[in-house]
């Protein structure tokens, strides 16, 4: 049965456990597809996640294939997915058309973002008739109504917040106010970041709506770094150091990055988060083995 997000993080808490929940891009290839299709996904449904979602594309370039591959995920696999929706190249008149197709193939939850600039353009800019903010996005499907809407967090601040975390955990409350029920965080290694802002966001802010931590397991020491420089996401000296000791041996690092994966996890367990998000780079093998460690699959 396909369920709304906020209904299954109340199943998870009733069973006393966190939720868990993977994330998706759009393949670019039929092989990719198939991958998604016939490995994937197949592998990481043993670990029982409670709902999955799909990325959107730089510049909203996949939003077709996006919705294609939600409604596929729905109908195959019967696994609730959610959409993200972004900002980028839309009017609003583009986007309630977007929208409406969602409806239309069975969609609940949107992951409402504003999108990073299309590939070519290092500043992004609001399109003509569009919106400029994903709190904008957030208060247009609020008074839609009829989805579960989730929004992004940043543990370290935006990578494009001239004025410090705190000034974007601000943004982050505004987004809340404007209608999200939930919040998935960018990915990060250090939980003290994380931490930090869901207690500014409860205790100063007066949040209480899930804060979903995003994981992700490395896999290879450069890809690692380059992902990481594009989100702004630090990584601990003493996670470097070992990074650089293990070198190129991807399994080596492989390992390594399911082990402190799964100690992030446990402490994040143990902190009372209500579920944690994987970022899975459409591939199974880290994940379900840090879900298997925490005792979740």
């Amino acid at each position: 049965m396909i369920s709304n997000i906020h209904d299954l993080h109340v199943a998870a808490k009733a069973a006393g456990k966190p939720a868990v929940s993977i994330e998706f891009f759009p393949p670019k290839t039929d092989e990719g597809d198939r991958n998604l299709f016939e490995k994937t996904l197949p592998a990481l449904m043993t670990i029982r996640p409670s709902y999955c979602s799909v990325t959107y594309g730089a510049g909203g370039s996949t939003r077709d294939k996006t919705l294609t591959i939600v409604e596929r995920i729905q109908k195959e696999f019967h696994l609730t997915a959610m959409m993200h929706l972004t900002c980028v190249n839309a009017t609003q008149a583009e986007l309630a058309s977007v929208i409406a197709d969602a409806r239309s193939r069975g969609v609940k939850n949107i992951l409402a973002l504003r999108g990073d600039p299309p590939a070519g353009s290092s500043e992004w800019t609001a399109t003509e008739g569009g919106f400029r903010y994903s709190r904008e996005l957030v208060a247009y499907l609020e008074q839609i109504g009829g989805f579960d809407i989730g929004t992004a967090g940043f543990p370290e601040g935006h990578i494009a917040q001239a004025g410090g975390r705190e000034a974007d955990w601000g943004f982050l409350a505004d987004k809340i106010r404007a209608g999200a029920d939930f919040v998935v965080t960018q990915l990060f290694f250090d939980n003290a970041d994380f931490l930090r802002m869901r207690d500014h966001l409860v205790k100063n802010l007066g949040v209480d709506v899930p804060l979903i931590p995003g994981m992700l397991p490395v896999v290879s020491r450069g890809q690692t770094k380059r992902f990481t420089a594009m989100c702004g996401a630090a990584l601990p000296a003493s996670f470097v150091a070992r990074l650089d000791e293990l070198g190129d041996d991807d399994a080596a690092v492989t390992q390594f990055g399911i082990d402190y994966c799964a100690k992030q996890c446990e402490e994040l367990i143990r902190e009372g988060v209500p579920g944690i998000h994987f970022y899975t780079l459409n591939k199974a093998h880290s994940t379900v083995e840090v879900v298997k460690a925490l005792g979740l699959a």
